[in-house]
């Protein structure tokens, strides 16, 4: 085989893995490189004691029939359709997300839900024009009362700034098509032509979590002749002529080249542009220093209840509790806890890796779940009988005032390094889905075998993508 059929491809999880495992069915030489132990990236599950949980909530449903194929071909009888239940939780009460009036009424009140409707109307009649950041773009939508209500809080608790310095491409990406006409139409049965993609009531879902099937798509890789190296970092990568690269790797022990005709890399982008050789030209390496992302860790609690509440997971708007939303992972699959006596939660916490909560012992970051559990009456203290951290770093690219300015930059260096593509969240700096990473991967492989098309052209389109 030729050098050019060698492909290193960097990092494990759903981009990474769907690329290698497209790529061998095209009859490439592949190579992954993983930097944590375990595939799956954010999409992996963790097993602790027996006990599931997944880094989030990881829903099985796409629009893309080449990404349905893939999930048939590699877990054919592990999937469950699971029923979808959401609420917010505000002030001591649940709302129902997708919306229902009453429950929304009876929540508010007469007043605060008059208030609401005649902000939504003041909104529509003088909207802001070319709404420039996210505060703006909601209030469009929704107006500003319930912006204030539903979206300020969680969504600044997410990101850790003000929704005024997050880009309206956020909301336009996340949410399009969704307002509050359209909630409401939903809510009593007049969805029109087309059924807001958020307000989906079910989804498929592996039986023991995501990680069941990023983990079993790497046996097939590894079957098929691919090799798969866990614990390993790209830390250089040396492009020598257009189908010709060393990528030098590290792991706990050692250090290594690797040659390859194609590199394909789902690592932060501003990891890899600063990695690159020769050195991007400083105005490449300024827009990737200043890329931003935000980090969070999840708390697994086993709790010694049957049964706590029906949700597969709660989205936490106030703001005296620290965690921003909370999974019940029994309620994506019985088969996630083994003890049906008992249940497996996982609270969700965002934060920064410079800021001191990062850096706290598991067991001070436990404590403090439990103390949100408690304020939120889900358990008490001595109902906990185990627990479990697990810290993601730059798990979220964050949509800054200039991050578009920013990526163009290198976007347009990255063009005209033939032989070096980008996919998957951090890739491309984008807020892709599990199926979005999944179609950037699928497109870098036939850019490869020569289609005209490109991952960057992957989540892009005026509409919602169900979130």
């Amino acid at each position: 085989m030729s050098g050019e059929s060698r492909i290193l491809i960097i990092g494990a999880g759903p981009a990474g893995l769907t690329a290698a495992y497209e790529l061998l069915k095209a009859g490439f030489e592949v190579t992954v490189i993983e930097k944590e132990k375990q595939v799956g990236g954010i999409s992996k599950t963790i097993n602790y004691n027996g006990y599931l949980f997944d880094l989030g909530g990881h829903r099985f449903f796409t629009k893309y029939p080449e990404v349905k194929k893939i999930w048939a071909e590699v877990l054919p009888d592990d999937f469950l359709l699971r029923p979808r239940l959401s609420r917010i939780y505000y002030r001591g009460k649940f709302f129902y997300y997708p919306l229902r009036p009453l429950n929304a009424f009876w929540n508010l009140g007469p007043i605060t839900s008059s208030l609401a409707f005649l902000s939504y109307l003041k909104a529509r009649i003088k909207p802001y024009r070319n709404p420039e950041n996210f505060e703006q773009w909601v209030i469009n939508q929704f107006g500003r009362k319930l912006y204030e209500i539903f979206f300020r809080t969680y969504t600044e608790k997410v990101w850790g700034i003000p929704c005024t310095r997050i880009s309206a491409d956020w909301a336009a990406q996340r949410i399009k098509g969704l307002s509050l006409g359209k909630a409401v139409m939903n809510a009593f049965g007049l969805k029109g032509k087309e059924q807001v993609r958020t307000l989906i009531d079910q989804f498929h879902y592996p039986r023991q979590g995501p990680g069941q099937f990023w983990g079993k798509m790497a046996e097939i890789i590894i079957r098929k002749g691919g090799k798969l190296i866990l614990g390993t970092e790209a830390t250089e990568i040396i492009r020598r002529e257009e189908r010709d690269f060393s990528v030098k790797i590290r792991t706990e022990n050692s250090t290594e080249e690797i040659t390859a005709g194609g590199v394909i890399s789902s690592m932060p982008l501003s990891e890899l542009i600063l990695s690159l050789q020769p050195r991007p030209p400083d105005e490449v390496i300024n827009a990737a220093c200043q890329l931003s992302y935000r980090d969070f860790y999840t708390a697994g609690l086993i709790v010694s209840r049957e049964r706590i509440f029906p949700d597969n997971w709660i989205y936490i708007h106030s703001p005296e509790i620290r965690a921003g939303r909370l999974q019940n992972f029994k309620n994506w699959s019985p088969e996630m806890v083994p003890d049906p006596s008992k249940t497996m939660l996982g609270l969700e916490y965002f934060c920064f890796a410079s800021d001191p909560v990062w850096s706290q012992v598991d067991g001070e970051l436990i404590n403090l779940a439990v103390e949100d559990l408690e304020k939120l009456r889900f358990a008490r203290k001595d109902e906990v009988l185990d627990a479990a951290v697990v810290r993601v770093p730059k798990a979220y690219p964050v949509y800054s005032p200039d991050y578009r300015k920013n990526i163009i930059i290198i976007k347009e260096y990255l063009e005209t390094l033939r032989g070096i593509q980008t996919i998957g969240r951090n890739g491309l700096h984008r807020y892709n889905n599990q199926d979005h990473s999944m179609m950037t991967a699928i497109q870098a492989v036939r850019r490869l075998r020569g289609e005209n098309c490109s991952p960057w052209d992957i989540n892009v389109e005026d509409e919602y993508h169900e979130a």
